[in-house]
């Protein structure tokens, strides 16, 4: 091999895999736009309802809040 060679060959790896690097997360933000959003009615900061001291529907008699 010669040394011209060698001195190019590591910088197209690295141009190669920068370049694959970027096709991925194309794809994947392309597939997370076209998924939509994950939880329509979430807005941050929401930070639930409020309301202490109620359960969760259909959790009622799992003791969550009793220590044995």
């Amino acid at each position: 091999m010669e040394a011209t060679e060698q001195g190019i060959r590591p910088s197209l790896v690295l141009l190669g895999f920068a370049l694959l690097l970027v096709l991925v997360f194309v794809g994947a933000f392309a597939a997370g736009r076209a998924a939509g959003p994950v939880s329509p009615g979430l807005v941050p900061g929401s930070g639930g309802s409020g309301r202490s001291g109620d359960e969760m529907p259909g959790m009622g008699g799992h003791g969550t809040g009793a220590g044995r």
